[in-house]
Formats: C-alpha cells, structure tokens, sequence
C-alpha cells in the first residue's frame, strides 16, 4: 500500500525536530520507504532535512539521496563531512554513487573518495567518473556476473556465488575469453539443465545486444526499448566488458528526455522546474516570446500591407484568426507526429514520400474543413459567394503549406543534427501564422481583384 504524506504528518515530524526527540522520530521513519523518505525531506527545510538525514541509518539514506531533488540533495550534501558522504557511498552501487560524487565541487570529490574504505569500490568509481554522464559510460555500472568460456558448469556455479554477492540483482549472466572480451550471455536455464562438467563454451549463446561506452543515452534507451532488455552490457575501445546498464537508469533517461522535449515544444529552452528562481525560469521562457513577439510584428506588418483590402472587404478581417490558427494547428499537429516517429525511431522512407503522404492528407483534412466552413459562413453567418470562396481556398492552402512546414522542419532539424522537438514550440506556431495570413491575403487579392 502507498504511503501518504499529509500535512499533519510533516507538522509531526517538524515538531519532534524542534523538540529534539530523535527516539521518537527515528521509531515514526523506521518502516517509511527510502523513496518515501525522500519526499519527507524535500517537504522540511534545510535544517530538518539535515537533521532527518543525519538520524537515519545509511542504508536508508543513501536510497533516499538519489530521489530527492536536486537542490534539495545539494543542501543536504553541503551539511555533511566528506567522511560522512564516504559512508552514503559506500551503500550505492558504482553508478549511483558516481552521479553523487559527480556534483560534489572538486575538492569535495577528492576528500570523499580518499575516505572510501572499500578500494575496489572507489576506483570502479574514479573510472566511471571519466565518462560524459550523457554517454553509456556515464550510466554504467560496475556491478555484474561473469563467467569465463573455458570453465565449465561446476566453476562458473562456484565464481557466480563469490560474484553475486556484490550484485544486488542479477539481470544476466555474461560470458567472456581470457582478455576480458564479451562473447556472449548465460541462459540460467540452460545453466541449471546441464552437466556440471559441460563446458560452458557449449551452451552459451553467442548473440548478445551490447552498446559501447560512447554511445549515446538517448541510443541506449532506444535499443532496450526496442529488444525490451532489463540491462544491457558496455563494452570498450577493444570489445571487453566493462559494466552494464540496468533498466532503472534507462527509465531515468527517457523521463527526462520527455521533459526536455516537453519544455522545448513549449517554448521553454533550458531544464527547469516549478520551484526554481524567477530568474532562472525567465531566462528559460524568455527567448521563444521574444521570437514569437517578433513573429507577431511581421503578422502586424503584413496586415497593414492589406489594410485597404480590408476596408473594401470588411469579412476578410473576421475569419484572420481563424485562418491563422488553422496554421498553427495544423503546423503543429504534423511536427509532433514527426518529431514523435524520430524519437521513436519509426520514421521510414524518403523525405519526398513524407511530404507527398503530407500532402494527401491535408488535402483531404482542408477539403473537408472547407465544405464545413463554407457551408457555415453561407448559411449561418450569411457571407457572400465570392469571400466564401476566398476563405475556403485560403483555408486548404493553408493547411497544405502548414502541414509541410511541419513536416519538413523537424526532419531538416535532425538531419543538421538539430533537436526536433524545437519544431513543435513557438517557432513553428509563429512561422505558420505568418505564412498562412500571407497566403490569405494573396488568394483574396486574387480572387476578389482589390
């Protein structure tokens, strides 16, 4: 069952703070979930956090630090020794006990690694250090099982006991030569079914997905959603086995990659969140208005261009804002389905057979929305032939161009090695605005001859 945190409940734990009466609360913590415990302390300010965190059994702790938020676990970090963060260390495995170490200022990180009493932990830690924390590298961990290809059943059973005993899960059971090289993986039924004295290089399998340690994140969240792996082994300049990476981080990767394309497609250009500085999220959503206000002055511009069609034909000025939002919409419905396909990896076939698929859907979307808008303005609102005309041509222009804009925008982007979520935010809203009261007014001119 979930465990709630009410506000009654943080009044209860701030109270006891304040009184000192640490029995107590460690007895009202102590069967509290680590994730649970995290959302406690980012609920306290800095001296309860410190002071919870503090009272708390490591083993706790250093779970709860790699959920809390990222102010929140930099305030707690700050009020803690390197001796003491050596001990929160020393329960995580390497690549979480990496990223924490990764945030420390340098100084910091060199005291809490000298502290780490266990030496083969700390320079598993230094080596992972090394790598871009955007890379598999810089996701891996040390922790895995491996086995030899010329052991047989009986030795690997023995080795994967020591092994396992510093592997929290056992994901898989990897097979290497005498250079470290991977060569394959262990099926644990096929381990469990044989003779012990079978050698191993009889019954492993040989196919293995494997990723290298430069590989991108993103990448290596792509392919263990692909082939639906719960880890995934890194591998080396030279093909040797150096760590693996475990669906847990990969879950972190794609959440957050989802929020970036969020906020991008929203106009938000840096990583924030709710809580941050107002300074910090107007620097964010600044950029993107200052282009759409831009965006706007070339609408105002070209609007007034035709200012005298507007007297002559007063309807035009009534449905601007209809055609202008059909641009939008449109602009950003067909960038988000590519934008979608490229993250997926589900894109297939030239750009020239995208757009022609474009094409023919927008012509059928606009021929639709024309007869409906035509028939609307006719008979409900009472508009001439000719300005019906005007507008209903307008409007599957519109939607043709917009469509395309939005489809080749992000594949454009990509190609230039350019994130495409940017063309699902203001920047495709505002040019498809522009271009579609150009393309507007350009068809009245023609059609009603002012």
């Amino acid at each position: 069952m979930e465990f709630k945190i009410s506000q009654e409940f943080i009044a209860q734990v701030e109270q006891l703070i304040t009184e000192n009466r640490a029995q107590e609360l460690e007895v009202l913590l102590q069967d509290i979930h680590f994730a649970d415990i995290a959302d406690i302390l980012d609920e306290l300010d800095d001296y309860g956090a410190s002071y919870v965190f503090k009272l708390l059994d490591s083993e706790t702790t250093s779970e709860a630090l790699l959920e809390l938020d990222d102010e929140v676990r930099e305030k707690i970090l700050r009020n803690l020794s390197a001796k003491e963060i050596a001990e929160e260390i020393d329960e995580l495995d390497t690549d979480d006990a990496a990223d924490i170490i990764a945030e420390l200022p340098q100084s910091k990180k060199e005291q809490v690694i000298s502290e780490l009493e266990d030496v083969e932990h700390a320079k598993d830690i230094v080596e992972l250090l090394r790598y871009d924390e955007d890379t598999a590298g810089g996701l891996m961990g040390k922790e895995l099982v491996k086995v030899n290809e010329n052991w047989n059943v009986l030795t690997c059973v023995k080795e994967m006991r020591h092994q396992a005993e510093h592997v929290q899960r056992v994901h898989s059971i990897y097979v290497v030569d005498d250079e470290d090289r991977l060569k394959g993986r262990l099926s644990l039924k096929d381990l469990l079914t044989t003779s012990t004295k079978t050698p191993i290089s009889e019954v492993y399998i040989k196919k293995v997905d494997y990723v290298k340690v430069d590989t991108k994140d993103v990448e290596v969240a792509r392919i263990m959603q692909k082939y639906d792996l719960e880890a995934i082994p890194v591998v080396d300049e030279m093909g040797c086995l150096v760590g693996r990476i475990t669906i847990d981080d990969i879950v972190d990767v794609i959440k957050d990659e989802a929020d970036k394309d969020y906020q991008l497609a929203a106009g938000i250009s840096q990583d924030v969140e709710a809580d941050d500085s107002i300074l910090e999220l107007t620097r964010a959503r600044l950029p993107w208005l200052v282009l759409a206000l831009f965006g706007g002055f070339i609408s105002v511009k070209l609007l007034g261009l035709f200012e005298g069609a507007m007297k002559d034909h007063g309807g035009l000025f009534f449905f601007t804002p209809l055609i202008a939002a059909m641009a939008g919409n449109v602009g950003v419905q067909s960038s988000a389905i590519i934008v979608q396909g490229l993250a997926n990896n589900t894109i297939s076939g030239s750009i020239l057979n995208r757009l022609l698929k474009e094409i023919s859907l927008s012509l059928l979307n606009g021929t639709i929305l024309a007869v409906i808008l035509f028939t609307g303005s006719h008979f409900l609102l009472g508009v001439d032939i000719n300005l019906g005309i005007t507008v209903t041509v307008s409007l599957i222009s519109v939607i043709i161009i917009a469509s395309l804009i939005g489809t080749s925008i992000p594949l454009l982007l990509d190609k230039f090695g350019i994130d495409p979520a940017l063309a699902t935010g203001p920047f495709i809203t505002t040019s498809n605005d522009i271009c579609g009261i150009l393309i507007y007014f350009s068809i009245a001119k023609a059609i009603l001859g002012f």
